[in-house]
């Protein structure tokens, strides 16, 4: 599992220029001579030879002939570094489910491919005749035991997300600290803090899963994003309002005060849908900063999240009770 996956790559890829329509590309890929190799997927590259973006086969053959590569290509692309072991690469197939990913150097430029049905093969000899989701299984299983046979690979790949969970706990702490006054003059407020980060974790996840389904499948625009939001919005009123309702009703019968109730209830039902729109922005910039989402999205979401709502629980909290 520590040996390099450019051993079992592939290179008889096919490259297409980011200038080219989808008639000239499907013109160039049937005259492309494959060695019997199944063609999944077709990469974009720009002038100087950038992996700039993938085409799946059936957007190609759907595409508008005079349409530019640029607009029906996916421009988030997930590629493994040449350097990369085999355990990272089936990280990498586990994580994503894709049938194929591109071997790039520091540049970002094609070194090969590697393809589950050879890297299943040659690596793990597993069949062809499996279906997917028993080759992603069978190749979980491998990495669970690689895992427990070298942890240091997993501790490097995944603790520095991890940093950002510490950092954001941190930042709570220090917001907790600077509302003491307030969490000790008004009991109750503390009694729902735990009820206000858990909640508002939950809202970003529910936005946050939505997003990354749609950020596979389409490019990200204004346009996109404010429309998306504005959903989101629609979306989170009736969340806020029933979440405050159901608060409103338990603080009543714990401080059986309406005041205490009313203003821990609104600020818990405003800090729902500051999470919703969290849970979709976060992701959208990390998409835009060409990060890789199914690692840093959700510490950086849940993180932002934590500090946002306790910002809003303590602040509103603080100057009206």
């Amino acid at each position: 599992m520590q040996r390099p996956v450019r051993e079992f790559m592939r290179r008889d890829f096919v490259q297409l220029s980011q200038r080219m329509r989808v008639s000239e590309a499907l013109d160039f890929i049937r005259d492309y001579r494959s060695p019997g190799q199944s063609l999944i997927y077709f990469y974009v590259v720009d002038e100087a030879s950038r992996l700039v973006g993938v085409l799946q086969t059936r957007a190609l053959l759907t595409a508008q002939s005079d349409e530019s590569l640029t607009d029906v290509m996916i421009r988030h692309v997930i590629a493994i570094p040449e350097n990369a072991t085999v355990l990272e690469a089936c990280e990498f197939f586990v994580l994503h489910k894709f049938l194929a990913f591109p071997i790039v150097d520091r540049e970002r430029r094609m070194k090969g491919v590697v393809d589950i049905n050879l890297f299943n093969e040659e690596v793990f000899g597993i069949s062809k005749t499996e279906t997917g989701d028993d080759l992603f299984q069978r190749i979980g299983l491998h990495i669970a035991q690689a895992r427990s046979a070298s942890p240091l690979q997993v501790f490097r790949f995944r603790f520095p997300w991890l940093l950002v969970t510490i950092a954001g706990g941190t930042v709570c702490a220090f917001i907790a600290q600077a509302h003491e006054r307030t969490l000790q003059h008004t009991l109750v407020v503390a009694f729902f803090m735990t009820l206000v980060l858990a909640l508002g974790e939950s809202v970003a996840v529910q936005s946050l899963a939505l997003v990354l389904e749609t950020l596979r499948l389409r490019k990200v625009t204004p346009a996109w994003f404010f429309n998306t939001c504005r959903r989101e919005v629609v979306t989170a009123l009736p969340l806020a309002i029933t979440t405050g309702v159901v608060v409103l009703i338990v603080v009543l019968i714990l401080d059986r005060a309406l005041w205490p109730a009313l203003v821990i209830s609104g600020s818990l039902a405003i800090g729902v849908g500051a999470a919703c729109l969290l849970g979709i922005s976060i992701p959208t910039l990390l998409h835009v900063a060409k990060l890789d989402l199914s690692i840093a999205a959700g510490p950086i979401t849940l993180a932002a999240t934590d500090i946002a709502m306790l910002l809003l629980y303590l602040g509103i909290t603080g100057v009206l009770l």
